[in-house]
């Protein structure tokens, strides 16, 4: 099963919970509930964790690059991922009540034939501080590391991000199928399953045709800075975008979306320095998901969906998932404590985000790296380059 990678395990764990929560005794699905309980406490307990070990070096890695190219290529990446996550609310906010009915799901419902089924019991595991508190020391730390430049720190907050990236990788990735397996037998057991799958397949066709709108936007931006075809250049970085779909991970697809970058003429240098730091700060493909998934739950659950809500969480996205593309399914776990704090997720909306989420989590990381390329074109011409012929 660990071979076959996350995406078709958690497609047969949702059909597994389906049948079990359709056909299955009560007892077996309040011992799911029981495991998810248990899981979903101790994803509450990592999560500070998650997101010290993920912003802290990464803010302390940037303050190590060069200056100047360095605060022009992360203002481009973070405007990208912040037009990205704005463009997908207010065409969620168009597009989802076409087909939503609010209120159509309730997973904390009160009522016994609408409630899911309750764990055969609970074991506590609050996590060492808060939400914020973990958010405001990562920002201490990386402006402290990136300041200060000493080794002895530096070295600690890589070690501990590699410590949380084999928590995410080795325990939370792999146990995920089973947690996302026990949802659904519960909310198939509920009747509520049917409304979940209709929202999972028509989110995932209008965050997919958002990635595309995006991406040529970017390229046609970058294209007429740069002074080059951005349906050729585009064209170009289609191996790169295909290599993301199967790895997951903008870490793992950086050789391949360097060459191609190089093929597009931009110069070797700025190829070098750009391509690396935007598949650890550019997330354009990955805020469309997160944003557009979770107004569908929102919405579903009633809950308010207002601009105003709305626009500090994607805000904060953009700085939380620092350094998170590394790890297959990274985004969606650094960004369940603004989920939880700004948004007002509850346990079992955050588990039905990270199944959402993670359905089409390698389409995401796909127009996260194919628009790094994008940026690479608008820096080579403030650099002073043209595109190599």
């Amino acid at each position: 099963m660990r071979k076959m990678g996350l995406l078709p395990r958690l497609m047969i764990a949702i059909i597994l919970g389906i049948i079990i929560g359709r056909f299955g005794p009560a007892w077996i699905v309040r011992i799911l509930a029981t495991f998810n309980g248990l899981f979903g406490n101790f994803l509450g307990f990592a999560i500070p964790l998650i997101i010290i070990g993920f912003v802290a070096p990464g803010i302390g890695d940037l303050g190590q690059e060069a200056g100047k190219l360095l605060a022009i290529t992360a203002a481009i990446a973070y405007g990208s991922t912040i037009f990205s996550g704005t463009l997908a609310y207010f065409t969620s906010s168009i597009v989802l009540p076409m087909f939503l009915t609010t209120r159509a799901l309730n997973l904390d419902s009160t009522n016994p034939e609408e409630a899911l089924l309750a764990p055969y019991f609970d074991v506590e595991m609050p996590p060492i501080f808060g939400v914020m508190t973990a958010l405001l020391i990562a920002f201490t730390l990386g402006l402290g590391i990136a300041t200060v430049k000493r080794d002895t720190i530096k070295s600690f907050m890589r070690e501990f991000q590699s410590i949380i990236e084999k928590l995410i990788s080795n325990i939370i990735i792999p146990l995920l199928p089973l947690h996302i397996l026990g949802i659904f037998a519960n909310m198939t057991y509920a009747g509520q399953v049917a409304t979940i799958l209709s929202v999972f397949a028509r989110v995932f066709i209008m965050v997919i045709l958002l990635h595309i709108t995006v991406l040529i936007i970017q390229f046609i931006v970058g294209g007429a800075v740069a002074g080059g075809n951005p349906f050729r250049l585009l064209r170009n970085m289609i191996p790169a975008y295909l290599t993301a779909i199967g790895t997951q991970s903008s870490a793992a697809t950086i050789p391949v979306t360097l060459q191609q970058t190089k093929k597009n003429g931009v110069q070797d240098e700025v190829a070098d320095f750009v391509i690396p730091l935007c598949a650890t700060i550019h997330l354009s493909g990955s805020t469309i998901t997160l944003v557009s998934c979770s107004m569908a739950i929102m919405m579903l659950n009633g809950m308010a969906t207002s601009f105003i809500n709305m626009f500090p969480f994607i805000l904060m996205l953009g700085i939380t998932m620092v350094a998170a593309p590394g790890v297959p399914g990274g985004a969606v776990i650094a960004a369940l404590g603004l989920l939880e704090t700004m948004l007002g997720f509850s346990p079992a909306m955050l588990s039905l985000m990270i199944a959402l989420y993670v359905a089409q989590d390698s389409f995401g990381t796909a127009t996260n790296v194919t628009g790094d390329a994008a940026i690479a074109l608008i820096v080579n011409k403030v650099s002073g380059y043209e595109l190599k012929k």
